[in-house]
Formats: structure tokens, sequence, C-alpha cells
């Protein structure tokens, strides 16, 4: 432990430097500088407080407490193409009985709605692939946490969608035989109008997300049920949730937070 603190506080140092020399140079760059620093210097806190400070890399939310069109998260790992997937995620949306906005939506370029989760007013859920929808009989209106998963296939467009382990609908010939194209961007919270950006605040979801993962495969129903009952603990191997791979924006915040905690059912 000694030894981790020492590294980090040699780092924390080359990084003072760093920040001193780059009085004269961009902006941009100061702030790249500082974000790393404020980083470093926190996890060095968390070590002269003793291991009870440390959580978990998921254990964490994002919450975006009012609805615009500049908060959200941005996941900083590209997706590769993939044939199959499942997404699943806690959500808890305070958008007081309105529509439920967008969770996350994926852009690639020349398509802006790559794969979409999305409610707008008075309208069902709605998952966009390729620009193609199905309406997903799902309700998260009541200002609780709810575990959500969504799995499709290029194989026929099945898709099924699951709230708190239970399927709730599931259909075919969604974006069939199309695959979900690579290098694209992945955003929390707003619905891309082009690719990284043009948001439109009453597409903006409000409330938090936690544990937003995704696998390059169909889970079995026994997986999600596991998961949402918080008996089985498994991270997407496309994209797990982790705190270094989630950059939040506008006002958006990142906070210690363990779902699952007092969750578990037999």
């Amino acid at each position: 432990m000694d030894e981790l603190e020492g590294q980090l506080l040699a780092k924390v140092l080359a990084l003072e430097k760093e920040r001193a020399a780059l009085s004269h140079s961009s902006h941009r760059q100061r702030q790249e500088v500082e974000k790393e620093l404020d980083a470093l210097q926190g996890r060095v806190t968390e070590l002269e407080h003793g291991s009870s400070a440390y959580s978990p890399p998921e254990a964490f939310k994002v919450g975006i407490p009012i609805r615009n069109n500049y908060m959200y998260a941005r996941v900083r790992k590209a997706l590769p193409e993939l044939y199959a997937f499942t997404t699943c995620m806690w959500l808890r949306s305070r958008s007081g009985g309105t529509g439920q906005g967008t969770p996350f939506s994926y852009s690639v370029p020349g398509q802006a709605n790559e794969i979409v989760l999305l409610e707008a007013g008075h309208e069902p859920m709605e998952l966009l692939i390729n620009d193609k929808v199905a309406q997903l009989p799902m309700s998260l209106k009541d200002n609780s946490w709810h575990h959500i998963c969504i799995a499709w296939t290029t194989r026929d467009g099945l898709w099924s969608a699951y709230q708190d382990g239970e399927l709730r609908g599931s259909g075919e010939n969604l974006a069939a035989w199309h695959p979900i194209k690579p290098h694209g961007i992945l955003i929390l919270g707003q619905e891309q109008d082009t690719l990284g950006g043009r948001f439109d605040a009453t597409q903006a979801f409000v409330g938090d997300i936690a544990q937003f993962n995704l696998w390059d495969h169909v889970l079995t129903p026994a997986q999600v049920l596991g998961i949402a009952n918080c008996t089985a603990s498994l991270l997407g191997n496309v994209l797990p949730w982790e705190d270094k791979l989630v950059e939040t924006f506008g006002g958006a915040k990142k906070a210690t937070f363990d779902v699952c905690k007092g969750r578990t059912k037999a």
C-alpha cells in the first residue's frame, strides 16, 4: 500500500510540474492535466483514509437532475461490429410521469439512430435499430429503480425486452440482417441527431442510470433474472460498467452507489 501511495504521489508531482509548464499553453491541455491531477489526488486521499474509503469500480451511478440538452455521460470505449447484443441497466426516472426521454443512444457516421432507447411524450417506449422501430411494453413512471434488459440479434431481427427480470415483450423483423456498425459514439441521457451531438431537451432523460452493461450475444432469461434479482454479477464483455469508461458533461454527476445493496432476493 505504501509503495502504491508513493507511486501516486510521484505522479502527482510530475503532473504539477506539467501544469506549471502549460501556463502558456492551450486551455484544453490545462483542463486535461487538471482533471487527471484531481483524480490522482482523490485516490491518494482514499489510500490515506484506509480501504474503507474504496468502492468497486462499478459501484456508481450517473445522475441527470433536470431535463436539458447539455447534461449527459459519454462512454469512452469504441464498440466493435455486432451481430447480436444484450444491454442491461438500472434506471430511475424522475420525469414526473411524462416521457422518459432517452436512457441511451448509439450513433455511427451516416446513421444517428444506430441503437436508441427512447420514450417521447406519452408515446410507448421504443427501441430503434438502424432507424427501424419496435415498441416496448415497459413503464418506468413510478420514480423507482427498475432493471431493464434489451436483447437483439441480426438473424431475423429478433428482439426481447425485460423489466425487473420479467419478459415484457418480444418480436422479429427489427433491422433484420443489419450488423451494428462499429466505432460510433455511445451517449447516456441524450438522443443524438448527429454523431455525438445536436441533443434535443424534449428527448433527454431525467433521473439516474447505473450498471449499464453490454454483451455481444443474447443473454438467457435466467441470466437476466439473476442480474435483476442481484443474485448474479455479470459485467458486459463488450462494455462493462466501470468508472474509468464513463465521462460526465454539463453538470451530470457520478456518485458512489451500489444498486444491489439490501436488494438481494433468494
